[in-house]
């Protein structure tokens, strides 16, 4: 191990000696910093230290046909200045090259999730469908607030709602906190730290008027999406949730009892949807594929649609509902069903609330109901005043 002060002159001198392999050429002002010379002809500098526990390492500087000497010799001091006050920097690097991506982490969280989540599908196809193209292949450390931040204002601006861009700040906050909790490199801190989340006005009164639905009729009649039609449909006429639909399938539907058994539903528990005549005459009007069980289902993947945003987005779009959410068709729905004159105890068993007060949301009596229902309690009071008593009145004016 020959020591020697390593110039740009050396360096570009130096040779292996024959008959070895290789050959480390340390610096006499710097206390490890080496020149290792091979016989194919490459150079290379570094650092070897001792670290807390006297075993030794090494910190790669870089390529003599990179790196200049000068600045390798900088770079050896400050490496060597860490290591006088403790640190260990190979460590360190090993240890940044170790952070994984966030796919990774996603893999993990997903096999994590699945053993207690109720519905870790939705986990599953938000993060393929929507986080993974903006950050799975970036490391865990790479992402940061700004990043998360915009990331979450541009699926508003796309026109998701509140609750579904909530729903991805959840997740990857979610995985944060599960990743720091097993203890991976980089994940020391969450990326949606300080994030808030969007205020959501589920309470907004928003359903569907008879020539509004018209002209969504009109405008999913000519979808690309040729399943949707049918969707949007039975979405209001049974006041089903988007999600139950897309997962529903034929042997969970009883023609002759009408009657359709959603097996899981969002209380975590079966419920019976009871069948219209004219929801039994879109099921009958529904395309079938031999060895499909799905009722709605993709028809080029014969599987649930993972999304059908996009020709929805562009129906009511067309037909000036912009704002029309998917989910105010199980509203309009339900105001279809109190406005028939239906008791908030029926709707609330139609759409399967485990409490009635939240039916109480979707209880948007229209004008001519209310009007109705006054009138209907007049009459069995009578005319009050009295015919005789108006016309009192109108002579005494006179």
């Amino acid at each position: 191990m020959p020591n020697v002060k390593l110039t740009s002159t050396f360096v570009l001198t130096a040779s292996c000696p024959a008959g070895k392999t290789k050959i480390d050429y340390f610096d006499t002002a710097i206390t490890g910093f080496v020149l290792e010379v091979r016989k194919t002809g490459g150079k290379t500098y570094a650092l070897r230290y001792r670290d807390a526990y006297n075993r030794q390492k090494q910190y790669r500087i870089g390529a003599a046909s990179d790196v200049t000497c000068d600045h390798a010799r900088k770079v050896a001091q400050r490496v060597r200045s860490r290591v006088t006050v403790g640190e260990d920097p190979s460590q360190e690097r090993a240890a940044k090259r170790s952070v994984p991506t966030f796919a990774e982490v996603a893999k993990r969280f997903l096999e994590h999730v699945s053993g207690y989540k109720r519905a870790p599908d939705v986990d599953e196809r938000y993060l393929r469908l929507h986080i993974l193209p903006k950050f799975g292949r970036r490391r865990i450390d790479e992402i940061h607030q700004t990043d998360v931040s915009a990331f979450l204002k541009a699926k508003l601006n796309d026109g998701y709602a509140p609750a579904t861009v909530n729903r991805f700040h959840v997740i990857i906050n979610h995985l944060y906190k599960l990743a720091k909790r097993w203890g991976i490199v980089g994940a020391e801190k969450s990326p949606t730290e300080g994030l808030t989340k969007l205020q959501m006005n589920n309470e907004r009164e928003r359903f569907l008027s008879a020539d509004e639905a018209d002209r969504l009729k009109v405008a999913i009649e000519g979808s690309r999406n040729k399943q949707l039609k049918h969707i949007v449909a039975l979405l209001l006429l049974t006041g089903a949730r988007k999600r139950e639909l897309l997962d529903a399938k034929w042997e969970d539907f009883d023609s002759d009892r009408r009657v359709w058994r959603i097996p899981l539903s969002k209380s975590g528990k079966a419920r019976f949807v009871p069948l219209s005549g004219a929801a039994l005459a879109v099921l009958d009007q529904l395309p079938r594929w031999k060895g499909c069980p799905y009722l709605v289902p993709n028809p080029n993947t014969r599987k649930p649609f993972n999304s059908i945003f996009h020709g929805w987005d562009t129906a009511r779009k067309e037909a000036g509902l912009p704002e029309v959410r998917m989910h105010d068709l199980r509203h309009t729905a339900a105001s279809n069903l109190v406005n028939s004159g239906q008791s908030l105890y029926v709707v609330s068993k139609v759409l399967g609330h485990a409490q009635q007060s939240t039916t109480q949301r979707y209880a948007h009596l229209s004008q001519d109901t209310l009007l109705a229902a006054v009138d209907a309690a007049a009459d069995v009071m009578g005319v009050w005043p009295s015919k005789a008593d108006e016309a009192s009145s109108a002579q005494a004016a006179a």
